[in-house]
């Protein structure tokens, strides 16, 4: 048993950290417990040490991929985002999300869901926001049909991450909503969600756009109220996907 723990690779002991930190999850709303956040520290801990080397990752340069299309967007050939799927239970799942020049993935929730987040190559910029108790009037002259989409939220952060970055962490009721931007170049991050993503289980993803005449500039200061509006997936953004070529994960 010292053998295998010795051995396992660091994804490995990653999965393996998430499995025990997320199989006993505070349900929403609820308090967390002493060992829930004990396991999640060791999570975290990990998620700092994990590199690209270690998932087999070769860093892309711009020229490899090129900037997303800005037209065409049924064109289906070149995502702007891919995917690589390490692992999934019902508690978590994990992967890697590579976006090309310029990319980005748009504002979107976690509904009742933990996140954590770590660069292996580039840079991203993240912004995160939490939902306000929506508040009497505003939204300016919306059709009273769009009034209904609209959610007062509040900007908690917008920073960048690298490689050398700890992670980026999202909890069901803390910096659930966020758009992550590719800067300068490719990037990629690791990525663990508890639980997945579940239509079924009233956690699908919803995508989100500031309201006209908010718009969220990198020069304003955190903690700014905006209102935003649920839209449907923006057409210039999907997903496809890619094989995983780091160490096997076995739960």
């Amino acid at each position: 048993m010292i053998h295998d723990v010795i051995m396992a690779s660091l994804v490995q002991r990653i999965a393996r950290q998430a499995l025990a930190t997320f199989r006993n999850a505070p349900a929403v709303g609820d308090e967390a417990s002493k060992a829930f956040l004990e396991n999640h520290g060791k999570l975290r801990s990990l998620m700092s040490e994990v590199r690209a080397a270690d998932l087999k990752l070769v860093p892309r340069r711009a020229e490899d991929g090129g900037a997303p299309p800005a037209q065409h967007p049924y064109h289906r050939s070149a995502p702007p985002v891919t995917y690589m799927h390490i692992c999934e239970t019902d508690q978590f799942s994990m992967g890697v999300f590579l976006l090309k020049s310029g990319a980005s993935i748009p504002l979107h929730d976690h509904p009742g869901m933990h996140g954590v987040l770590k660069v292996m190559y580039g840079k991203v910029r993240i912004s995160c926001f939490d939902r306000l108790e929506r508040p009497a009037g505003g939204g300016g002259a919306l059709p009273r049909a769009e009034m209904g989409a609209l959610r007062r939220y509040v900007l908690r952060s917008t920073g960048e991450y690298t490689e050398e970055s700890g992670p980026c962490v999202l909890s069901p009721d803390r910096d659930n909503l966020h758009q992550i931007d590719a800067v300068d170049g490719p990037t990629a991050f690791m990525d663990i969600l508890a639980p997945p993503y579940d239509p079924d289980d009233g956690r699908d993803c919803h995508y989100y756009k500031v309201l006209p005449g908010e718009g969220v500039k990198d020069s304003e200061q955190t903690e700014k109220e905006v209102w935003l509006m649920e839209i449907s997936q923006p057409p210039e953004f999907w997903c496809g996907g890619e094989p995983y070529p780091g160490p096997e994960v076995c739960l």
